[in-house]
């Protein structure tokens, strides 16, 4: 077995990444792939996965080969990877022609621990020419759900990577990815030839994010005030279906007093590079994108991720919001959405050119998303039940738990309003119902005599809302479908039968009563206890100056000198020499020498 002498896995872990102990299965991992067998991770975004590849890339003999699908990944991961003293490099588009002759030539010197490439590049006959000419430790396939033509980030190129076991069957792989549903999981296996891959799946729960879905009433108001109120100063995402509501939205947000950037492939690709390095590397910046802002964001400080539109699935959503919290602390995943948002999407599946075994198995993972956001019950129990994971009791930690929903017996209402969609011909929206269960007269009801049929006037005992709610949860329940190829009226499906003859109960969720803020809460971080706040406030504002001095003097990211957390623990421990330092989380020995004396002087300033 092919073994670097005289290094362990922990001992890596602690005096070059400084962190004291591995997280669930890492080391298990780690050690499997160390003795040249392959493996499929599944593991939450935050939850360590780049580990898995890197310290066996140390240990073993040969240059680790990274396939990673982004650019920007590349480049924040090797500039990561490059303070803590690591032989990293990538070969990509950015690269001039001399720059990636250079890193080709330390490649084949056997200079490399690590080298990202892009699945693309790695197919080429020159690249693989060059896997041939050197030692190779192993490949790692990062977001490998990429491969998935039924997932939400499919690649074609990624489905290149099969060759890998056929050209090299003595180099281990791993495939990695932080989403993956049994349906996409089959599929990493099959495609990639990973038959023989033990399969690693950590925990999916995020518990440190807070699930919190809204129904759109003024959406972009209750953005404002979930901002001003919560997350005022906070680094954050807001998604939104469209390019023109991306733009529109920072804009408005500029408006507001917000650092709000747009990020979408419309967008010139200098635009986009300017506008994701803002992101990483100034504080307080607000990307409003499209799901073209994805995959490449390794900033762990994100305190929010908005939706001011659904999302494809459920996956999707996980994936999206996994991005906020990647530091552990405390973070909020938060949504507004309407039923026209389901319709869109519906549509949008219905007129595309995929075939109908795609767009059966794209229907019910609308259908989960759409249960998620009706449940009356634990969100992340619902959340993680779809993954494939059952969490025994609720979390605790998202709107439903924090804020129960009542609930209310709507079997006649429910009655009624099938009723009422049936007697009108199965072609109408809500507005137009609700107007016949209510009674009103109008051109269009005389004008189709739907004031003569017997649902009219039948529903006076409940509000215009109250109504719109109840034809929402019954499209949610599956009891009606959404008429894409006509104007959007309702239909009804064969599961609405026992309904309609009263052989099914129904209960339906009181929509949360609308509460105006009055007071501006108190941001939770730093996060120091309440005797400590006054003095040690001042000292965490004069550490994030200077990490972000050094971060502009290095032109790299802030938390890529010291995470947040690093700093927490410097204003809590307040080290005076190097050696108390030692030990602290996320301070290895390359970055105890570079960084700590510097630390050391504005604390014993400030102390």
């Amino acid at each position: 077995m092919p073994i670097k002498p005289s290094v362990t896995p922990l001992s890596i872990l602690q005096t070059c990444f400084g962190y004291n102990g591995f997280l669930d299965e890492q080391e298990t991992i780690i050690d499997h792939l160390i003795s040249g067998n392959d493996a499929l991770v599944l593991m939450p975004t935050g939850g360590g996965k780049s580990l898995c590849y890197q310290i066996p890339a140390l240990i073993r003999k040969g240059t680790g080969i990274v396939i990673s699908p982004l650019i920007a990944l590349m480049q924040d991961q090797v500039d990561a990877l490059k303070l803590l003293g690591i032989r990293a490099s990538f070969l990509n588009s950015s690269l001039d022609g001399a720059e990636a002759r250079r890193v080709e030539n330390a490649f084949i010197a056997g200079e490399l621990d690590l080298l990202y490439v892009a699945p693309e590049r790695l197919l080429t006959d020159r690249f693989l020419e060059l896997i041939f000419r050197t030692e190779i430790a192993l490949f790692a396939i990062d977001e490998a759900h990429c491969v998935s033509q039924w997932g939400h980030d499919f690649r074609p190129e990624y489905i290149g990577l099969s060759i890998l076991p056929q050209r090299f069957p003595r180099i281990p792989r791993i495939a990695l990815t932080a989403t993956a549903d049994s349906v996409t999981r089959r599929e990493i296996v099959s495609k990639l030839g990973l038959h023989e891959a033990r399969q690693f799946v950590s925990s999916f729960d995020r518990p440190n994010i807070r699930y919190r879905v809204r129904l759109k009433d003024k959406p972009r108001q209750q953005l404002l005030e979930f901002l001003r109120f919560e997350q005022d100063d906070n680094s954050g995402i807001v998604y939104c279906q469209t390019r023109k509501k991306v733009d529109d939205t920072a804009r408005w947000l500029s408006e507001q007093g917000f650092t709000a950037l747009p990020y979408h492939a419309g967008l010139t690709s200098e635009m986009r590079l300017e506008h994701q390095s803002r992101f990483l590397q100034e504080e307080g910046i607000v990307i409003v994108a499209t799901i073209a802002f994805g995959m490449g964001i390794d900033k762990p400080d994100v305190r929010f991720v908005a939706h001011l539109d659904l999302p494809k699935s459920l996956e999707a959503y996980y994936q999206e919001t996994g991005r906020a919290g990647r530091d552990g602390n405390p973070a909020v995943a938060w949504m507004v959405y309407s039923i026209a948002d389901v319709i869109l999407h519906r549509k949008m599946l219905e007129l595309s050119e995929a075939d109908e075994k795609f767009k059966q198995i794209e229907r019910r993972k609308l259908d989960a998303l759409l249960g998620f956001c009706e449940t009356t019950e634990c969100r992340r129990q619902v959340m993680l039940s779809y993954l494939g994971e059952k969490l025994e009791e609720p979390c605790g930690n998202c709107d439903t738990c924090l804020e129960p929903v009542e609930s209310w017996e709507g079997t006649e209402a429910a009655r009624k309003a099938l009723s009422c969609v049936y007697r009108t011909g199965q072609r109408f929206g809500a507005k137009y119902l609700i107007d016949v269960l209510k009674g009103r007269q109008n051109e269009r009801i005389a004008r189709f005599q739907h004031d003569e049929i017997s649902t009219w006037g039948i529903g006076t005992e409940l509000s215009d809302d109250m109504w719109q709610s109840v034809f929402r949860q019954l499209i949610a329940a599956g009891y009606l479908n959404v008429d894409i190829e006509g104007f959007g009226g309702f239909r009804l499906t064969p599961e609405c039968k026992p309904v309609l003859k009263g052989e099914r109960q129904i209960l339906f969720r009181h929509d949360p009563i609308k509460v105006k803020k009055k007071k501006k809460q108190k941001p939770r971080f730093p996060d120091v206890s309440d005797m400590e706040v006054d003095e040690a406030s001042t000292l965490w504002l004069k550490l994030k100056q200077l990490r972000s001095e050094l971060a502009r003097d290095q032109e790299v990211p802030p938390f890529l000198i010291f995470q947040d957390k690093t700093l927490r623990q410097l204003v809590q421990v307040r080290p005076s020499t190097l050696e108390e330092m030692r030990g602290i989380f996320g301070i290895g020995e390359k970055k105890l020498q570079r960084y700590g004396p510097r630390f050391l002087e504005a604390i014993r300033k400030e102390v």
